[in-house]
């Protein structure tokens, strides 16, 4: 026997029909603006770096750019000493951030009960993760360099203070990445006769740890372009010799970038300034390729 439908079903119907597609398609619109936007602007800042460098011949060539020291003069410029104080600076950075953040999100997951106390820091950390990031660097500014006596603008300061403004995040991206790991897994850990740290270490750490490296990887990309704490804490603008130890002075390539935007002359303000977007960008994918690496092969070895 045929099903009637009435008109008013059919309309009901159609109107639904119509708002999916409408939504479908504004939120294809939306990611489609996002993607051609971004596009446009790298496009942009990399048709400027390749007018400003070239391969070999006269100055500025990309190697001269890459070992020169800053320089009052465009053709002279070079990013080198901001480069590895950045570098160096990451490098601490990911030691300091890593250890405690999760180091963190295991106590709070595994160790610490649902109390009140456990609430109050829970809701902290995540205030934390969205204060502004010159307020870190008043802190930094605060507790490294005036209380602890420790010299303005050092590679370890820096470190230390960006250090602080991820650290949330990697709390936070931890908490989720171990709050994953199945329950089951945890009930058949203590089944065997394992403690609560074996099953934390054997079990719960390796099915985690995809997520953690995650998290931590996002984390290091906020930190590495920010400018904000290292202008509190007395970042040189310009360097002209590369940091050797954690205890020397240094700079960072957006702090070095913003400097030479200051400058009057258009050859800083474009073709400089645009050499130097691209070195930060290039940095900032082969640092998340080389994580993004390891994560995977801890996730198909299953450490």
């Amino acid at each position: 026997m045929a099903t009637e439908h009435s008109p008013s079903t059919d309309l009901g119907d159609g109107v639904s029909r119509w708002r999916g597609a409408a939504f479908r398609v504004l939120t294809l619109g939306a990611t489609l603006f996002g993607i051609v936007a971004l596009f446009v602007l790298l496009l942009y800042v990399a048709y400027d770096a390749v007018n400003w460098l070239s391969l070999v011949g006269e100055e500025p060539t990309v190697l001269s750019y890459l070992t020169n020291p800053s320089s009052r003069f465009p053709e002279e410029a070079g990013i080198y000493p901001a480069l590895v104080g950045s570098v160096f600076m990451m490098v601490f950075v990911a030691l300091m951030a890593f250890p405690l953040g999760v180091g963190t999100a295991i106590y709070l997951e595994e160790y610490a009960g649902d109390g009140r106390l456990t609430q109050l820091i829970q809701v902290n950390i995540s205030n934390l993760a969205g204060v502004p990031s010159v307020v870190y660097g008043i802190l930094g500014l605060a507790v490294f360099v005036r209380t602890l006596g420790m010299d303005y603008g050092t590679v370890i300061v820096g470190a230390a203070t960006i250090s602080l403004l991820i650290l949330p995040i990697v709390i936070i991206s931890s908490q989720e990445a171990i709050r994953s790991v199945p329950d089951s897994l945890r009930q058949a850990s203590y089944g065997m006769g394992a403690t609560r740290w074996q099953t934390i270490r054997e079990v719960v750490l390796p099915n985690a740890l995809p997520g953690i490296l995650t998290g931590t990887i996002l984390a290091l990309g906020r930190a590495i372009g920010e400018t904000a704490p290292l202008i509190m804490i007395g970042f040189a603008s310009a360097i002209y010799t590369a940091p050797t130890s954690p205890f020397d002075k240094a700079s960072a390539m957006p702090m070095q970038i913003f400097a030479w935007a200051d400058l009057p002359q258009p050859e800083f303000q474009h073709g400089v300034v645009a050499a130097g977007v691209v070195v930060l960008l290039v940095v900032l994918l082969t640092m998340n390729g080389v994580a993004i690496y390891i994560r995977n092969k801890f996730q198909k070895q299953g450490v």
